[in-house]
Order: C-alpha cells, then structure tokens, then sequence
C-alpha cells in the first residue's frame, strides 16, 4: 500500500477555497433575508427545535455555573473580609463572559452537529439536488432560516443563562454563607454598567451566526456517504466551538477598546 502525500500548496489551497465557500454561504444566508420568499414557517419551526429544545441544558448549565462561581470565590474573599462581593463578582462574571460563552458552547454541541447531519444526510440521499430540479434555492430553503432561528433564540437563552446563574449564585451566598437577598441583589445589579450588558447581548448574535453557519456549510458541503456526515458533524462541533473561543476575545477586546476599560 502506497502512503500518498499531499503538498503544502494543495492543503492552503484547499483551506482557501473553504474560507471562500464559506463566505459566500454565509453571505447568502444574510441576503437572502431581502429577496422574497421568506420561510416564516421554517424560521419558526427552527426556533423551537433550536431555543425549546436547548432550554433543559442551558438551565442547568446556568444555574451550574452560578453556583460554582459563588462557591469557589466565596473562600478566596472570606479571607479578605468581602463575602459580601459574590453578587458582584457573579454578575460580571455571568453577564459579561461565562453566560454567553458556556450557552453558546452548549448550543453548539447540540444544534451544530445536529445541523450538519441533518443537511449532510439530505445531500447524501440527493434530497438537496431534488430540491434544486424543483426550482426551490436550498440556501434560501435550508440555510437562513436555521441561521434566523439560532440567532434569535441564543440572544434570549443566554438572557435566561445569566438571570439563572444569578439565581445559583444567590442560592449558595445565602444558603451556604448567610448573606442576606437584599445586600446580594443590590450588589450585583449596581456593579453593571453599559459596557457589560453591551457585551453580554452582542456576543450570543455573533456565536449563534458562527454556530448555525458553520454547522449549515459542513452539512451542506459533505462527501462520502455516511462516513461523510459523521465527519461533518464532528467538523462542524470543533470548528463552531474554537471560532466561539477566538470571536469572544476579539469581540471583549473590541468593546473595550470602544466604551473604554474600567
């Protein structure tokens, strides 16, 4: 059996020409929202596959990581004599980074390997190539609504996330430590100011776009049979979830540099 090598030139150029299907699907996906017909059916139909169907985990994601926070603070500020600072630092800490971060982490491994596979099974069974003969823009069919769908839902899941971990962190400082509801709540809602929830609400639009476009591109562009799809699923996971990484910290960075750094 011969080993084949493949030369630095064909690996760039493969990669370049993923980037540039990529751009254009995604670009479709955006336009297509101008162009007549829209598929509100389809949108709403994601919508509760996408927000409903995501709900269970991102409560107890949300919740979870409220809890921990408060937790795992509270011994460090105890030293100093500021247990009274766990609302303070939960809010931040929800609303600003891990909120976002850990629902669109949590969307991603469920609706982007779902949207890959789903796609991926219909190209290979030529369902997408039936749908072309019939006149029908499988981008426009397939793609913008689910783009649509997780866009909007992640923007209102990860609202719940926060207002969820806010919850979990208060459970454990009154619980655990006896802080009282009043002096909690008061600190964490005084300690935000714009620039967080700015922060907060523009970083779940751009992760639910990378997810659903990423996840929609792999499904739309598998080979292979049914090995292909398991692999565009897999693609689709890592590639959406390392793009989440590296987006929330140009994106922090950016806001920072915009409203300015505290």
């Amino acid at each position: 059996m011969e080993l084949e090598l493949t030369s630095p030139f064909d690996v760039a150029k493969d990669a370049v020409l993923a980037i540039q299907d990529y751009a254009r699907l995604a670009g479709q996906s955006v336009g297509n929202f101008f162009r007549r017909p829209i598929y509100w059916g389809d949108i709403l139909q994601q919508a509760d596959l996408i927000g409903v169907g995501s709900l269970p985990i991102v409560v107890l994601s949300g919740l979870s990581i409220g809890a921990l926070l408060a937790l795992n603070s509270a011994s460090t500020l105890q030293r100093f004599g500021g247990i009274t600072l766990i609302g303070q630092l939960v809010s931040s800490s929800m609303v600003t980074e891990l909120g976002p971060l850990i629902t669109g982490l949590m969307v991603s491994g469920r609706n982007a390997s779902g949207m890959a596979s789903e796609l991926g099974s219909m190209i290979v069974t030529e369902q997408i190539d039936a749908m072309r003969a019939l006149g029908t823009d499988p981008s426009k069919k397939l793609v913008t609504p689910r783009v649509a769908a997780t866009v909007f839902m992640l923007f209102f899941l990860t609202i719940i996330s926060d207002l969820l971990g806010l919850f979990g962190g208060f459970a454990v400082a009154n619980l655990l430590f006896g802080l009282d509801s009043r002096q909690y709540w008061s600190n964490a809602w005084q300690t935000l100011v714009f620039r967080d929830v700015f922060m907060g609400l523009v970083k779940p639009v751009l992760f639910g776009f990378i997810i659903a476009s990423i996840g929609c591109y792999y499904g739309m562009s598998t080979r292979g049979g049914t090995q292909g799809v398991g692999r565009s699923t897999t693609q689709a996971v890592v590639t959406s979830s390392v793009l989440i990484l590296v987006v929330d910290f140009f994106v922090t960075k950016a806001i920072f540099a915009m409203l300015g750094y505290r």
